[in-house]
This record gives C-alpha cells, sequence and structure tokens, in this order.
C-alpha cells in the first residue's frame, strides 16, 4: 500500500493504482475536470501510476497547463481522423498553422480541394473516436528508432526535428492505429475531448477549442479575415525561404547561412515598414497614426522605424504617448483584485484627448500633458505642438484601436495599425509555436534587463497582461488599416541564449516553476545563435538591447 497526502490529509491506495482513478475519487472537490497530476514539483499524465509515497495535486482545465493539454489532445485526435477519412497521403500534407482566437487553423500543403463533406465526415469521426474513449498510449522510442518511424510515414518535419534532438528517447503518442509526436502532456484518452467543433475555413480546417476561463464551452468563430491574411502571409514568406519548422532552421544555422537569413528577414520587414509608410503619405488627410499592439510586439522600435520611412515620404512625424492621457492616480478605478487598473480605457481621460487632438487638427498650438508615473498625476509643463503642413502624429497606446479613443475625431485623419508577434514558424507539421510564447520570451529577457525583473515575476503577472489583452487590444483587431506581424523567424533561436539562464533561476517552490519548464524544453529544440549579426534597428534589439532608438 502507498500513502498520499493530499491537501494535508494522508490516503492509502494500493500501489499501482492510477493517477486517473485518484483523480475520480477528488473530481467532486474541483469546479473543472481534473486532466493531470503533480506529484511533488512533476506532473504527470493521468495514465501513469502510484509507486511510492508522495503528495499529490491535480491541474485542471480551469488551469492554463490543463487547457495545454487539451488543445494538444484535439489536435492529435483531428489528425487521426483525417487519416482515417482521407488516407495517410492527404493527412501526411495536412499542417496546423496558427491560431485566431481559441480558432486552430490547419490545412493543405498541396492543392486537394477540402469540401464540406469531408469536414463533416472528419468530424462525424472525431465523435466516434471520442465515443469509443480510446486512449492515448504512449510509448518511448530510442531516438532512432523514432527517426525511422517517422521517416517511414512521410512526417519530413519530425524525422528532421529529431536529428537535433539531444534526449535519445522519443515519446510517441497512439490513437488506435494512428501514432504521433506531440511535446508535452495528453490527456488520459478520447473521452475527456467533449467540447471541441470544427469548421470548413478557407481551404483548410478551423479547429474550435474552449478557453481556458470556461473549459466547458465552444464560443462562436470570430472570423477576422485582416489578422488571418497577415498570418498567411507570413506563413507563405517563411515557405519561400525554405523555413518553415524548427528543423528548417536548425538545418539553416547549421549549413552557415543564418547570417545572410537574419538580413533577408530584416529586409522583408522594412520593405513591409515602407509599404505601411506609403499607404498613409498617399491619403492626403491623415495627421493621426495610432499603433496598438500586445505586450512585447515591438512597438516602440516598429514607431520609430515608420517615422523615418514617413520621412522619406516629405512629412515630419511627431510622437505621442496615449499614456499621457491617464488620469490621476486618485481618480483611476481598481481591479476585482482591489488594484489600479491601468490597462482599462477608463483609466484614459477621453474627453481630454479628443478635445487636444481636435485643436491640433483644426491648426490651434496646443499645451499637451505629460504623465509622472512617480506621483501618478498629469502635468503640463509648457509642452507645446501645432500641426504643419507636413506634420503627422504617431500615437502609440494599447487602446489606439478602440473606436472609442477617438470617437469625436473625422475618421479620415486617422490611420490605425495593429502590430503583433505572429509567429510563423512551427515545431513541426502538428505542433505549432504559440505566439503568446513568443512575446512572453521577449517579455521575460527585456524586463531583467531594462527593469531587474526576474523570470518568476514575468511569469507570475503574465495572466494578468493576457486578460487585458483579451478585453482591451483583440476585439479591436480587424478595426486596424494596417497590419504588421514583428516575428522574426530567426529570433527564438537568438532569444534562447538570454532566456535560459533566466528561467534555469526559477525554483522548484516557485509559482513560475512548471511554465519555466516547459520554456526550457521547448528552447531545446533550437540551436542558439550569436546576436552579433542582429542590426541595430531590429525590433530583436529592443529586448536583447543595443537598439539604436534606445527601445
Amino acid at each position: 500500500m502507498v500513502n498520499v497526502n493530499i491537501n494535508d490529509k494522508v490516503y492509502t491506495y494500493p500501489q499501482g493504482t492510477s493517477y486517473k482513478q485518484i483523480a475520480a475519487d477528488f473530481q467532486v472537490e474541483h469546479q473543472h475536470e481534473i486532466v493531470l497530476a503533480v506529484i511533488g514539483n512533476k506532473m504527470k499524465e493521468l495514465n501513469r501510476s502510484l509507486e511510492e509515497d508522495c503528495s499529490l495535486s491535480f491541474i485542471t482545465l480551469g488551469d492554463n497547463i490543463g487547457n495545454k493539454v487539451y488543445a494538444r489532445s484535439a489536435t492529435m485526435l483531428l489528425f487521426a481522423a483525417i487519416d482515417k477519412v482521407l488516407g495517410r497521403e492527404v493527412e501526411e500534407k495536412f499542417q496546423l498553422a496558427f491560431t485566431i482566437g481559441q480558432g486552430h487553423y490547419c490545412h493543405l500543403n498541396d492543392e486537394y480541394q477540402l469540401t464540406d463533406d469531408d469536414v463533416a465526415k472528419i468530424k462525424a469521426e472525431m465523435n466516434e473516436i471520442v465515443e469509443r474513449d480510446l486512449p492515448f498510449a504512449k510509448t518511448i522510442y530510442p531516438l532512432d528508432e523514432a527517426i525511422h518511424l517517422f521517416r517511414e510515414r512521410g512526417m519530413g518535419a519530425k524525422e528532421k526535428l529529431f536529428r537535433y534532438r539531444r534526449s535519445q528517447t522519443v515519446n510517441v503518442y497512439s490513437l488506435g492505429e494512428y501514432m504521433d509526436y506531440y511535446y508535452g502532456y495528453m490527456l488520459p484518452s478520447t473521452g475527456y475531448l467533449r467540447y471541441f467543433d470544427i469548421i470548413h475555413y478557407h481551404k483548410g480546417i478551423m479547429l474550435l477549442l474552449p478557453e481556458v476561463n470556461d473549459p466547458c464551452y465552444i464560443a462562436p468563430f470570430n472570423s477576422r479575415e485582416k489578422l488571418f491574411n497577415t498570418l498567411l502571409r507570413s506563413e507563405e514568406w517563411g515557405k519561400k525561404m525554405g523555413i518553415g519548422t524548427v528543423g528548417d532552421l536548425n538545418d539553416a544555422i547549421s549549413a552557415g547561412e543564418i547570417n545572410e537569413m537574419i538580413l533577408v528577414q530584416e529586409a522583408f520587414m522594412e520593405h513591409r515598414i515602407a509599404e505601411i509608410a506609403e499607404v498613409i503619405a498617399l491619403r492626403d488627410n491623415v495627421k493621426l497614426v495610432t499603433i496598438a499592439g500586445p505586450t512585447s510586439s515591438g512597438k516602440t522600435t516598429f514607431s520609430h522605424r515608420l517615422s523615418i520611412q514617413l520621412r522619406t515620404h516629405g512629412l515630419s512625424p511627431q510622437v505621442i504617448g496615449l499614456d499621457d492621457y491617464y488620469l490621476n492616480r486618485d481618480q483611476i478605478k481598481r481591479d476585482e483584485k482591489g488594484e489600479l487598473d491601468f490597462e482599462s480605457l477608463e483609466a484614459i481621460d477621453v474627453a481630454l484627448f479628443n478635445e487636444d487632438m481636435g485643436r491640433l487638427l483644426a491648426g490651434e498650438t496646443v499645451e499637451l500633458p505629460k504623465y509622472n508615473f512617480i506621483t501618478g498625476s498629469r502635468e503640463y509643463k509648457g509642452y507645446t505642438k501645432r500641426l504643419g503642413a507636413d506634420d503627422i502624429l504617431i500615437i502609440e497606446g494599447i487602446h489606439g484601436l478602440n473606436p472609442q479613443i477617438s470617437h469625436t475625431l473625422p475618421g479620415e485623419s486617422i490611420f490605425k495599425v495593429y502590430i503583433s508577434c505572429l509567429t510563423g514558424l512551427n515545431i513541426d507539421s502538428h505542433n505549432r509555436i504559440p505566439t503568446t510564447d513568443s512575446r512572453l520570451l521577449r517579455r521575460i529577457v527585456r524586463d531583467n534587463r531594462t527593469r531587474g525583473t526576474k523570470a518568476g515575476g514575468t511569469i507570475k503577472m503574465w495572466a494578468s497582461v493576457r486578460r487585458g489583452e483579451e478585453a482591451y487590444i483583440f476585439p479591436y483587431q480587424e478595426e486596424a488599416d494596417a497590419m504588421f506581424n514583428s516575428a522574426m523567424i530567426y529570433e527564438l533561436a537568438i532569444l534562447k541564449q538570454y532566456a535560459e539562464p533566466l528561467l534555469f533561476q526559477i525554483g522548484k517552490d516557485e509559482p513560475g516553476y512548471f511554465e519555466a519548464k516547459r520554456l526550457l524544453k521547448f528552447l531545446e529544440y533550437f540551436i542558439g545563435i550569436s546576436s552579433e549579426i542582429v542590426p541595430n534597428t531590429s525590433i530583436c534589439r529592443e529586448f536583447i538591447g543595443g537598439s539604436i532608438f534606445h527601445a
């Protein structure tokens, strides 16, 4: 018999009892379904068995880690169904490309014409597999055998990925006869996957999954065509460069091609910034350019580079920070945790902003405020501005796309830009890199460099940052006149050297430990490269340091 400490009470179970059985005994105490066990400081899949005395806790679908486990397992379910319905040759050409909200977009890499009937059959097969409650069976293969296995199955991206693997074993999952590799933990069986939907979207399939804050509900899909086209454009550019997966990137690094790749990537980004500047310049009435995006998108560097491009058109950009229009601290409302809510639109003096911008557009001289974050109040120190014929205002702030921020100003005078790090690189065809992971790694590196914040501190506040983005930025993405993807195809190989030492500092007893372990495992896929070749105008420099723009 084995003693198990759960919530400071000791329970006795036979040795070999599965964690799934134990979870069933304690499910009533949890709001959402249990999907992982935690033994000390190690996570365990529920199919694993109890071997010795331990302390045990649980992770549910209401946790971020649990939500990722659900999404990963649902992805394998989708590909297993595609394999059964359309056959192995078609399934091998499918790729999990990117996400839009809670939609995971999967499409073909050739000219096969997916039909509504195909999608209906795939969904029916997925439901049947769920009803059969098949286990996600894990088998540990020696590395060479795993490479041979995926070579035989036509999964070239996985074969290439494993060539750079340090571990000599690979965890391979199977659903019946279907086999695949996924990085990270899986559900015990398909019966857990009760909440999902798929729709035929463009040339592929959109897999719809629950959000972490409501794991039993599938929200209606909100099509975001501008965002979709931006993501598709980045993916297609990566393929033209021959870099669609981490294995491709590692191949290029190993072949000594990384310097040229970095220069081409930076030239591509400059070309895109120049395109946006040209559109702005050709619109005669534009006097305000608002730039918004989630944290760690590179807004500061982008604003500087856009300003330079606007100058080539004879315009004179002037920068105004939306943060300077915060209400005085004693007027800002507190959130549900009692903390000052600087993220909400109500923290901005919208009326004053509209009044000042309206007067500037009317040709008046206006004294503009500067916000003192030490005293928590707006100050006026003689900073005046008047718009000349060639002047244009660059306004950066998280609410820049919200129509309410400029509701009294003429629409034709405003050009809105959405910027985000929309990672187009995938680990392999079935394992994507979440854009939030790239931004979190950027933020960890920058916070430590500029604020002395440890990685654990950045991870601790990340959930709050994400809630603010979901509430105040993402709903207005499609309001943008232009979208800019700041993700660089090479950047994770750069960030690796900066982020790993910081993540290793997080102790086993700290709240961010599991997230740090996940990120460290993810970074193992990349061959690290030196940052010396990265230009000092690069957005990457905003995070690792050395930017000419003092970002």
